[in-house]
Parts: structure tokens; sequence; C-alpha cells
């Protein structure tokens, strides 16, 4: 007795359909993550070299109820007038102050230690943000 076969030993001959299907996905799913991390990489790139002025808070130490005296390290371009804006805040979170400084110093990095008269006694400095003189900000 033997039994008559109608077709091929199933994966013995070549992929099915199911296999060659996997494999496209895979495929395309690779594709698809390789565009993702590019994009995120190019924004990220942009994000960092768009940023031609930037600034850190070393220090800061309040001197009265109407000063605080900060110490910010800068850098931008040697060629760049940077601004930067300061705010001061109480401890209910109120601003006491605010004020923008300008750096002219044809150098690339910058440390300079400046002052902040504010309303009230201040118990924290926030840099807010720093950006090339002129730019809509």
């Amino acid at each position: 007795m033997s039994a008559v076969r109608e077709g091929l030993p199933e994966g013995r001959y070549g992929r099915s359909a199911d296999e060659r299907a996997d494999r496209k996905l895979k495929i395309i799913g690779a594709a698809m993550g390789a565009v993702l991390l590019g994009v995120i990489g190019w924004i990220g790139w942009d994000y960092v070299a768009g940023r031609s002025v930037s600034a850190e808070v070393i220090k800061f130490q309040v001197i009265s109820d109407t000063e605080v005296k900060v110490h910010l390290e800068v850098r931008k371009d040697a060629s760049v007038t940077g601004v930067c804006t300061m705010v001061s805040q109480d401890e209910q979170h109120a601003e006491v102050g605010r004020a923008d400084f300008t750096f002219a110093q044809p150098r690339s990095r910058v440390d300079e230690v400046v002052s902040v008269k504010t309303t009230g006694r201040a118990t924290m400095i926030e840099l807010v943000g720093c950006q090339p003189a002129g730019s809509a900000g």
C-alpha cells in the first residue's frame, strides 16, 4: 500500500510563502528603523549645531533683597554678539527680577559675573536662554 502524495514535502524545497513574507517584513522594518534613526539624528544635530550662543550658570549669590550676582559661562562664535536672559524668583516662585545681558567680546568662551536687580529677596535664578543679538526670540 503506497500513499500518493499530491505535492512536495512542506519546507523541503525552498521557502514557504509565510517565510518569504516574514523576510520582506523584516527588511521593511529594518529600513524604516534606519530612516527613523536618521531623522532623529538629523533633528539632534540641527538642534545642537543651530545654537550659536549658549550659556551655563556656574553659581549665584544673593547679595541683598535687591540684588543677585550670577557667574555665567557663555559659549558662542567669536564673531557673534550674544544676549542671555536671566530670571530670579522668590520662595513662592514669583518673579522678582529679569534682565538681559549682552556679550560682545570677540571670544568663543566668556566667563563673567553679572548682577540681576530684584524687587524682593530672590531664592533662585534661572537662565531662560541665549540667542544672537538681533534675532527674534
